[in-house]
């Protein structure tokens, strides 16, 4: 990217009405080449991406899952694809961030969109194979600069919509919170993570330091997502780790931007949670 990480983690925002006018080619074409090379997940799961033109049948499609009519104009959907496996969501999330952070450096707007993907019309555009999952699209377009833009994003700049730090970053255990200036040089990266997207912006990331390692659980949402029975009747996947995904994409790329290196593992720490919606992800080893 050509603009410092955290930079256009702050601009990115779910641009909901765009101008009905195509990506012009040179966008297309550096966003399609990303999407072509973003193919492995941190975690091993391999995906794969594809920048489609949208059609006024896949708006359609949008409003017969339920919720996206408010959608309007978007002249492209970047289709996503995951071989199933362990983390198989929490890599498609890291890779879809990716490449929506990818596409907010070109100036374009986007908008996450999950659900239920697997049947759909957006499913049969990517060729969706038995073996793989489709838990989101995600809408891509030129933003449409009116009133009502802009005031929500002189909203969220005021950081209104994002939980405190102290509620989501903890030093040795859930409970003890890690301030911004005891987490020394990994300040940045975690600020990344507070304002990553999120399902219904229920922001179900919580992380644990201890030492040089940053340990990612998720706290479910009660009523949401896993064990809820309108997820269940309606098949969604499960949002809630693909968010952790996310997180995992904001943390890392700012992280490496600042010198920090390190790497990702899954072995579980076993730190007392503090109740039973609480479970481990993943570790970042600095």
């Amino acid at each position: 990217m050509q603009k410092p990480v955290i930079e256009v983690i702050r601009r990115r925002f779910s641009c909901r009405t765009y101008l009905d006018e195509p990506i012009d080619d040179q966008r297309q074409r550096r966003l399609t080449e990303f999407l072509s090379a973003n193919s492995v997940g941190p975690l091993g799961t391999r995906a794969r991406f594809a920048l489609i033109a949208a059609t006024s049948g896949d708006h359609e499609a949008l409003r017969g899952l339920g919720t996206y009519g408010f959608i309007k104009g978007a002249t492209g959907f970047v289709i996503g694809a995951a071989e199933r496996s362990p983390k198989d969501l929490e890599d498609f999330g890291y890779l879809m961030e990716h490449a929506i952070l990818f596409a907010t450096d070109l100036g374009l707007g986007t908008c996450w969109l999950g659900g239920t993907f697997s049947r759909s019309r957006f499913a049969e555009k990517i060729k969706l194979r038995r073996e793989e999952i489709a838990p989101a699209v995600t809408a891509v377009g030129r933003i449409a600069q009116g009133p009502q833009t802009r005031d929500w994003i002189r909203e969220r700049a005021r950081g209104t919509d994002r939980l405190p730090a102290e509620q989501l970053f903890f030093e040795q255990q859930f409970g003890g919170p890690l301030p911004a200036a005891a987490a020394g040089a990994y300040a940045s990266p975690l600020e990344a993570v507070r304002w990553a997207p999120s399902a219904s912006n229920k922001q179900p990331w919580r992380i644990v330091r201890i030492e040089n390692a940053f340990h990612f659980h998720l706290a479910r949402t009660p009523g949401y997502g896993k064990g809820s029975v309108l997820f269940y009747l309606m098949q969604f996947a499960d949002l809630q780790r693909v968010d952790l995904g996310i997180a995992m994409c904001h943390f890392e790329l700012t992280a490496r931007e600042s010198g920090l290196a390190g790497r990702w593992v899954v072995q579980d720490p076993n730190i007392a949670k503090p109740d039973d919606r609480t479970e481990y992800i993943v570790s970042w080893i600095g």
